[in-house]
């Protein structure tokens, strides 16, 4: 491989446009890389999105991701299609020896997940897997802080991921809501990120009990493909799975913690959260205020306050954004950090950032979930 990598993109929805601009970005934010990504292929069954790769540049447009796997011009492929596919193009990818950057939650269950993580180690390849909320700057700084010992023995972690993408009755019943093809509802699109999230800031979990609720049974069916705001106007049929998680946490470090998440949660649109108590401090992250941490540090055991920080060029990445504490980052600047981290990966041989590893985790730890909730009980994991 020389100074250019040669990507491709399979699925070119809303995600497959992100990765496909974080690719692009990727020499702007990161110069001393060394790598200059070309978009080389894109595929995707919806024939007029084809104007669409064209205007981002890709030189090429398939159908069927088949062909394009198939071919001796790439280096890395981004899988961010419908779960049903990940499986079956992750495996393809990595067994054709190209580097894979694939979307959560990597398949419709952790034995789909177990498959592609085996077929990465076996062909050696990199991986990146999309737990973007990870590379927050203002996270990494709680990371440092807990890890540090600035909050003491970590005591009781929160965890929120709520959404109201499907609250409305009307909402179309897409790919979302049947298990062929999603696999679960709301563990393995919000859930996972959070685990991860708790993973990443505090530690390994050790045990959980779940809870789970199917508020809206049934949905109109859509009148073509769309988006997770998609109205359905056609005939309604049943929802197979669930809109809502609560799950009680238990971390090898001996913190206990909560996990709440919805996508049917009316007046919260991305409110993904945590908040971590120690006992001599605490922190706090909500991703809609992403530059921002609470803390409280430093101070008696009662009566102690919060402030708010506004994170600077020495937290995380944010030096190779925004010149200085205050200017916002969005979400698509944390695909970019993970693209350089896989980058990174390719260049140095050593993985940097979250892999298939850490989707394998986060797969497991959701089907322990519905474990909990099918047999009513607490789950080791």
């Amino acid at each position: 491989m020389t100074d250019e990598l040669r990507v491709a993109v399979v699925g070119l929805g809303w995600m497959g446009q992100v990765h496909a601009r974080a690719w692009t970005r990727l020499p702007q934010h990161y110069p001393d890389l060394g790598l200059r990504p070309r978009l080389v292929a894109a595929a995707d069954p919806v024939p007029s999105l084809r104007a669409l790769a064209s205007s981002y540049g890709f030189d090429d447009f398939v159908d069927d991701w088949r062909v394009l796997v198939a071919r001796n011009d790439l280096d890395v492929v981004s899988v961010t299609g419908p779960n049903h596919v990940h499986r079956d193009v992750g495996v393809a990818v990595a067994r054709a020896g190209k580097h894979l950057w694939i979307e959560k939650p990597a398949g419709r269950n952790a034995a789909e997940t177990a498959e592609i993580a085996a077929a990465v180690e076996a062909a050696g390849v990199c991986s990146a897997a999309g737990f973007n909320y990870r590379n927050a700057p203002a996270v990494s700084l709680a990371r440092s802080l807990v890890a540090d010992g600035r909050l003491g023995r970590v005591e009781q972690v929160d965890v929120r991921f709520l959404a109201d993408y499907s609250a409305h009755p009307q909402g179309a019943l897409s790919w979302r809501f049947f298990t062929e093809t999603a696999g679960s509802g709301v563990l393995g699109d919000l859930v996972c990120h959070g685990t991860d999230l708790a993973r990443y800031v505090v530690g390994e979990l050790t045990e959980l009990v779940a809870d789970e609720g199917r508020f809206i049974a049934s949905r109109p069916k859509p009148a073509a493909a769309g988006s997770h705001f998609a109205r359905g106007t056609g005939p309604h049929g049943p929802v197979e799975n669930e809109d809502y998680i609560g799950a009680l946490l238990r971390f090898a470090s001996g913190a206990r913690g909560t996990l709440t998440a919805s996508r049917v949660a009316v007046g919260e649109q991305s409110a993904y959260e945590i908040v971590v108590h120690g006992d001599r401090g605490a922190v706090a992250w909500d991703f809609r205020r992403m530059g921002e941490l609470r803390v409280c540090l430093d101070q008696d055991y009662q009566d102690a306050s919060w402030s708010t920080v506004l994170v600077g060029r020495d937290a995380g990445e944010l030096a190779r954004f925004q010149p200085a504490a205050g200017n916002a980052m969005g979400y698509d600047d944390l695909k970019v950090i993970e693209a350089h981290r896989l980058a990174t990966s390719i260049v140095g041989g050593v993985q940097v950032g979250a892999t298939i590893a850490d989707a394998l985790v986060a797969a497991r730890t959701v089907e322990a979930m519905a474990t909990s909730i099918a047999e009513r009980r607490w789950v080791t994991l």
